[in-house]
């Protein structure tokens, strides 16, 4: 086994058949971890979302958006039976150690060179231990070592007014503007919400921003965010929800489901969060804790979020 770092991996090989991952994150809820890549190719990353999501059976889940890769993945091991084609990559072991989180990851000729080398360039990875240097028609198999991170999901509602503003767009600022203190900006959900409700300023939506952090981080970039809707909305109805963790409870699901086919009023969204066990925020006022709080319950299916229910 050798152990080498992104810079070391980089002085190492130079060859042409080599393309680094941009970034590499790995967030921690208990057993599960949540892989995020972002993959040197846009359409090309798809192979890897297919072979993964068959090869290994503690990959729950593999999606694909863009050039991001996502893998849900329990804590343990995967007898891979690696077969051309079929089953050519995969992830083989995942543990978490301290404040670190090592991900095995094996593939056949091309898959292998990513394995190792590939990902072993990205931002995010501390190290790699180097098992055996893929390409041709070897095996490549190396851990991937990464900061063990948090999730927290920001649900963000009621920024404008009828005259003006956007809250898709000021959360999307607002979440670039949390990227730069160092919070890893992961994803905007927009969350589209009942659509007759008379107190809308017009699409009626909702918005979820999802980030990975470091532990110890989670009050800080509460407190940020609040200052800069405080800063900057035109609202005096301002408020956020917050999310810890990967999963969505079941019954946060069935809310942001109610939120979208009827009407939901203060009183219901504070009872559904105090069961939950969501935090609600006032930034400038109270009634944005309705759609902030539906926002949390379908940031992790866009597909739905965005369906309007008439």
């Amino acid at each position: 086994m050798e152990i080498l770092t992104p810079e070391d991996l980089k002085d190492k090989f130079k060859d042409p058949w080599i393309a680094p991952y941009k970034k590499v994150l790995t967030m921690v809820d208990g057993n599960m971890v949540e892989i995020v890549e972002y993959h040197p190719c846009v359409g090309g990353s798809e192979w890897m979302v297919y072979q993964y999501g068959r090869s290994s059976n503690i990959v729950k889940s593999a999606q694909r958006d863009g050039n991001k890769h996502t893998y849900l993945v329990k804590v343990g091991k995967s007898d891979l039976n690696l077969k051309a084609s079929y089953s050519a990559a995969g992830i083989e072991e995942v543990s978490v150690e301290g404040d670190e989180v090592k991900v095995v990851h094996a593939g056949l000729a091309g898959a292998g060179v990513g394995a190792a080398m590939c990902r072993g360039m990205a931002e995010g990875v501390k190290r790699v231990e180097l098992y055996d240097i893929g390409g041709g028609s070897k095996v490549g198999r190396a851990a991937v070592v990464t900061p063990k991170l948090q999730k927290i999901v920001i649900g963000v509602d009621d920024t404008d007014t009828k005259e003006e503003g956007a809250t898709w767009t000021l959360a999307n600022n607002v979440g670039i503007e949390l990227s730069k203190m160092g919070f890893e900006y992961i994803n905007h959900v927009i969350v589209q919400l009942y659509p007759h409700n008379p107190n809308k300023t017009q699409n009626c939506v909702a918005i979820a921003l999802v980030f990975a952090i470091k532990p110890g981080n989670r009050e800080r970039i509460i407190e940020e965010t609040c200052k800069l809707l405080k800063k900057h909305t035109l609202s005096s109805k301002t408020s956020i929800a917050v999310l810890d963790g990967i999963s969505v409870p079941e019954k946060l699901r069935e809310y942001a489901e109610a939120a979208k086919k009827s009407m939901i009023y203060l009183e219901e969204a504070e009872e559904a969060a105090k069961e939950i066990g969501i935090e609600l925020v006032e930034v400038t006022g109270s009634e944005g804790k309705i759609g902030a709080l539906a926002a949390l319950g379908l940031y992790n299916d866009i597909e739905e979020a965005v369906k309007v229910y008439d």
